[in-house]
């Protein structure tokens, strides 16, 4: 009984008990089997498979449904893709023609481009180790869990926060598709390409190594630098001593003039030992570095004359002169007293200061409005042309000698020289006759030397050849003034607006030009002792006064008619409309804001391909000067920059230009290396680039899109900081900044060394 009881206990227990066993042995099979299918999908999948999974869901987001994910490999091994974006960096749209309302506070650059670059230009050795910490960085991101660094998901922000699409979208809101919108209706910068999160792009690593690689020979752009007897000043065109030994004469001052090696120079000049950043303006009107440019003869020379002094590590430039001791605003206020109708910085605008002297009184003339080309021959006192650009004052180097100045006809509203020495009345006054081709009908040649005010017999002798020559040219003395102050004199001459005077001349001397020798002409053209008729077509430049400053330089010059066919196709008035309004925006839209520049840090301006001026009209509220350079196989405009009140010079950029080497902060060139590189080498071009351009001095270029990749790797070959580069339908905008490397291997220049 008992043992019955007990039997009948015993088995249902235990079957309590198997039923539990059963059920926990399940669960745990259960829980195993779903451990197992956990940890199958956690390390099963490739990783490649989950990146491109990754790649595609970013780029999805990102680019829109219509823009292709799979990017075209270009040559260079960047990201290129519908719509033209290079090197996954942020960019804003600079192009004139976007629409308005686009987002303004997209960023040009990434940082890590920034940085990549900036220690390219230290130890070289280090850069083989890019590749190597782009793999480690892959490998960190690939643990991350899908977010950034910074715990943001990928489709908001990149590492470096370039991109916060959910917040911007939160705070505009706008759609998706209405901040990238898809097909034809992009516009260029208006997207955002990315980094994709923790993902990398082969675009990003194929940038990574070509940058690791020896910058100098990676393209096949094997630089060195020039090794000249003129050192860290070379100017190929003017130092060329083989050319010069060869000179049958050089009584016009020929040793001085352009005489261009036959194959131009693709070497970099050197820096001065100890060269630092130019010092800023205005400040730099009054002291510069000495070390920058180290020459003190002209110190020792003229300082008693208050040129120029060397003041410990500065040079000092106490605003003086021979002729204008108590400072150069006394000076030009003096001038200004003597002949009102000057009106400086209204009437007259522009002018051209000839045997500048270090070019103070130019420097000046900027307190009036007054823009002056100054002009001397290199060494002929040592450096002062160098001295004038060093100081932020426009000049270049140039001689009165056998050849025409590079200016055309009738453009210069004064003329002005102070004691320049210039012998104007021997050989028929064949260069004083150059000076009145440039100089504008109505147009003054204010002269201060010695001959009008002092009474030996030598300046008599001057000044009465002078009055004898300025006479039969029909100029007019309008006045003539002492300063007592300055114990200086000036006298005042005005060319005449008609041909009244030519035409009533009792004899034919100095004789007028034959109606074929066109006065614009200017480009290695053999100087004439004779003078040109004044116009009397209204149609013809110089036949009135342009506007008064600063009205001139938005006003269409009054010869330009609707019947003529302006540069770009259209009829003259709306294409110099056009072209104003194209720079207008582009200058107050994207280069004054969206490049970075620091507009306080940039004086001197080149624009390298000027057209109508528009480009150097739209900085003219800055405390910067342009030299508009109207190429030699360009059309002729250059009359209408400087009826704009504006000023230039024909080139051909085949050769060298008549500039020191660290002469300009920036330099723009808009469809110029396109043009350029039919006639010549672009890394000749490039060259010189390097040679008048400042360290960290910045270059502005706008062209096809295969030119701006070609420019972007010589830049990145002499390791320049590309800033900025992107392309659309074919063309493309480069922006890149100077570094203050230079190559060790010398390249001998047998033509500049003696």
């Amino acid at each position: 009984m008992a043992g019955g009881s007990y039997s009948h206990l015993g088995g249902r227990k235990l079957s309590d008990w198997c039923s539990k066993i059963t059920v926990v042995t399940f669960l745990g099979i259960s829980f195993f089997g779903i451990w197992m299918l956990i940890s199958s999908s956690s390390f099963s999948i490739p990783i490649q498979n989950s990146e491109i999974s990754s790649t595609l869901k970013v780029s999805k987001n990102i680019l829109g449904q219509d823009f292709p994910v799979n990017a075209k490999r270009e040559e260079d091994e960047t990201f290129q893709g519908e719509k033209g974006f290079r090197r996954g960096r942020s960019l804003k749209e600079i192009e004139d023609e976007e629409t308005e309302g686009d987002s303004s506070n997209l960023r040009n650059e990434e940082e890590n481009q920034e940085n990549s670059e900036s220690s390219s230009s230290g130890d070289e050795s280090q850069s083989g180790n890019e590749s190597e910490e782009v793999d480690s960085r892959e490998k960190d991101s690939t643990s991350s869990g899908g977010k950034s660094d910074t715990g943001g998901e990928d489709s908001n922000t990149d590492e470096n926060g370039d991109l916060k699409l959910e917040s911007e979208k939160a705070k505009k809101g706008e759609t998706e598709n209405e901040i990238f919108p898809a097909g034809d209706q992009s516009e260029i910068l208006k997207e955002t390409t990315t980094q994709n999160g923790p993902w990398s792009t082969q675009a990003a690593e194929s940038e990574k190594e070509n940058e690791s690689q020896d910058s100098s020979s990676s393209k096949g752009y094997k630089w060195k630098l020039c090794k000249t007897d003129a050192g860290p000043d070379y100017i190929p065109c003017l130092d060329n001593v083989q050319a010069i030994r060869k000179l049958p004469s050089t009584s016009h001052y020929e040793h001085r003039e352009r005489h261009c090696p036959i194959e131009p120079s693709t070497c970099l000049v050197p820096l001065p030992s100890g060269y630092k950043q130019p010092i800023g303006w205005p400040r730099s009107r009054e002291q510069i570095w000495y070390s920058n440019v180290p020459h003190a003869k002209l110190a020792k020379v003229k300082g008693h004359q208050n040129w120029v002094k060397v003041t410990g590590e500065y040079l000092t430039f106490p605003g003086g002169g021979t002729q204008f001791k108590q400072g150069a605003l006394h000076y030009i206020d003096f001038i200004q007293q003597t002949l009102p109708q000057l009106s400086w910085g209204k009437q007259t605008r522009v002018i051209l200061d000839v045997g500048c002297g270090v070019a103070s009184f130019g420097g000046y003339l900027f307190e009036r409005d007054v823009l002056a080309m100054s002009l001397a021959p290199k060494d002929e006192h040592e450096a002062q042309v160098q001295f004038a650009l060093e100081r932020g004052i426009p000049a270049m180097s140039a001689v009165m000698g056998t050849k025409r100045l590079p200016f055309p006809g009738k453009v210069f509203d004064a003329v002005h020289c102070a004691r320049c020495r210039v012998p104007w009345h021997i050989e028929g006054g064949k260069l004083l006759l150059e000076l009145n081709r440039v100089l504008r009908p109505g147009g003054h040649f204010i002269w201060s030397a010695t001959p009008v005010y002092r009474k030996d017999v030598e300046n008599v002798g001057i000044w009465e050849a002078m009055s004898e020559l300025t006479k039969s040219m029909c100029w007019e003395l309008v006045e003539i003034n002492e300063d007592k102050l300055n114990e200086v004199g000036v006298a005042i001459y005005r060319k005449p607006t008609s041909n009244d005077c030519y035409q009533s001349r009792k004899q034919n001397d100095p004789p007028m030009c034959e109606e074929a020798d066109d006065s614009d002409a200017a480009w290695n053209i053999t100087l004439q002792g004779c003078m040109h008729k004044a116009p009397a077509d209204s149609s013809a430049h110089g036949s009135k006064w342009p506007a008064k400053w600063p009205l001139r330089s938005e006003k269409l010059p009054s010869w330009l008619r609707s019947s003529q066919v302006g540069v770009y196709g259209k009829a003259a008035p709306e294409d110099f409309a056009a072209d104003y309004d194209h720079w207008k925006n582009v200058v107050s839209r994207s280069y004054l804001n969206d490049l970075g520049i620091n507009w306080s840090s940039v004086r001197n301006v080149m624009d390298m391909k000027a057209v109508y001026g528009g480009f150097a009209a739209a900085l003219k509220d800055l405390k910067v000067w342009v030299m508009n350079v109207v190429p030699i196989d360009s059309p002729d405009t250059l009359p209408i920059i400087y009826d704009r009140g504006l000023f230039g010079i024909y080139h051909d950029w085949c050769e060298s230009f008549s500039t020191y080497p660290r002469s300009y902060d920036l330099l723009h060139a808009d469809h110029l290396f396109s043009d350029i590189k039919k006639r010549c080498t672009i890394a000749s071009v490039f060259a010189e680039v390097d040679r008048i351009l400042r360290p960290e001095g910045k270059l502005i270029v706008r062209d096809n899109a295969e030119t701006i990749l070609e420019i972007e790797n010589m830049a990145r070959s002499v390791k320049w900081k590309v800033k900025m580069s992107y392309s659309k339908n074919g063309e493309g905008l480069l922006f890149v900044q100077k570094s203050f490397w230079r190559p060790k291997q010398e390249q001998i220049i047998k033509s500049a060394i003696a």
